[in-house]
């Protein structure tokens, strides 16, 4: 790999708001500089690069537009090590396979895929190639997750029989958000975050998976709830961006629950709740910025050290094929409900 002052090289495929997001987040990782950033609408990319002129590093980013076959430059992948995606979420697995087949490393944004069988497929190719490919959940990377993850493992609240979580925010209604009726909505903008506490503590392979939503005249979901049903365990994990409610998580066990204030997906206030309501324990934890450091401090730590890294502190490939085969479910579920097919 190629590296400018001992840092790994990023290109940018996609020019969103999270985008931006990230270009101020990876300021606070040493450890990385973005030298590219592509979008093949003509003078997007330029747009995204005036915008960020004022944040650390940016100003030596070379900026790609779609060449005449339609594809991304040579030149972008020659400057990079590793890519970030934050492109359309219909486009992510084209980038992916693109990037992995030319031996780039790939942190993709939420949801990474639509499909259980193309999650599948690029995780393996990147395995084949010795390459780190990640789910960008920040939550999963966070360090109040972590120790939520241990507090669970280390059987503190007995055996886990059921889960609720629930993330909204309000977006305008005018927003690409609640107007791309195929991909848009709250379940496939949002799912990922309150899917991550059920396929981690209750089991990546549900028995039953029910989706109940309130529908915009437009067909977009104002809001979502997903019920997983494990046997005798079950979660119920709900989304919205028209509708909004309080964004807790709640995990019952057989010796008390764990109750993360809202906004969960942050998880800074954990708080232990046992039989006796007297007896509860707190724990506070930092959540710096907008959390994508986290996410992309271990892209980089893992790229570096430990590509084949499966421990804790990740989002692991087993769960985000998780997400996607939910994701596909909750596509087709939206179109029999909303007289749409697939185009």
């Amino acid at each position: 790999m190629a590296h400018e002052e001992n840092r790994l090289h990023i290109g940018m495929i996609g020019t969103g708001r999270i985008a931006r997001r990230f270009v101020r987040e990876a300021a606070h990782v040493s450890e990385i500089g973005i030298v590219a950033v592509y979008n093949p609408h003509s003078g997007a990319a330029e747009r995204f690069k005036e915008k960020c002129s004022d944040m650390p590093g940016v100003f030596r980013t070379e900026v790609y537009e779609a060449g005449s076959d339609g594809s991304i430059p040579e030149a972008f992948w020659e400057k990079t090590d590793a890519v970030y995606i934050a492109s359309p979420h219909e486009t992510h697995i084209p980038y992916i396979r693109q990037a992995l087949e030319r031996d780039k490393h790939v942190l993709c944004e939420k949801p990474m895929s639509l499909s259980g069988d193309d999650a599948e497929e690029v995780y393996s190719l990147a395995g084949s190639r010795g390459l780190v490919l990640l789910e960008a959940v920040k939550t999963a990377y966070s360090p109040g997750f972590d120790q939520l993850t241990r507090l669970i493992k280390a059987g503190t609240i007995g055996e886990i029989s059921y889960l609720e979580a629930a993330f909204s925010k309000l977006e305008d209604p005018h927003s690409r958000e609640l107007t791309d009726r195929e991909y848009g909505g709250s379940f496939i903008e949002l799912g990922s975050y309150v899917m991550l506490p059920g396929l981690r503590f209750l089991g990546i392979n549900p028995d039953e998976i029910r989706f109940d939503s309130i529908f915009s005249g437009g067909g977009s979901d104002l809001f979502t709830c997903c019920s997983l049903r494990y046997g005798d365990k079950m979660a119920t994990l709900c989304c919205g961006l028209g509708v909004k409610v309080e964004g807790r998580l709640m995990i019952g066990g057989s010796k008390g629950y764990i109750l993360v204030s809202a906004p969960w997906w942050k998880t800074t206030e954990i708080t232990i709740h046992r039989e006796d309501p007297g007896d509860t324990e707190s724990y506070k934890y930092d959540f710096e910025g907008d959390g994508l450091r986290y996410e992309i401090r271990r892209f980089a730590d893992r790229i570096r050290r430990d590509p084949a890294h499966t421990g804790d502190g990740i989002l692991h490939e087993n769960e985000s094929v998780g997400m996607a085969d939910i994701m596909e479910a909750f596509l087709k579920y939206k179109r029999r409900n909303t007289g749409r097919q697939k185009t």
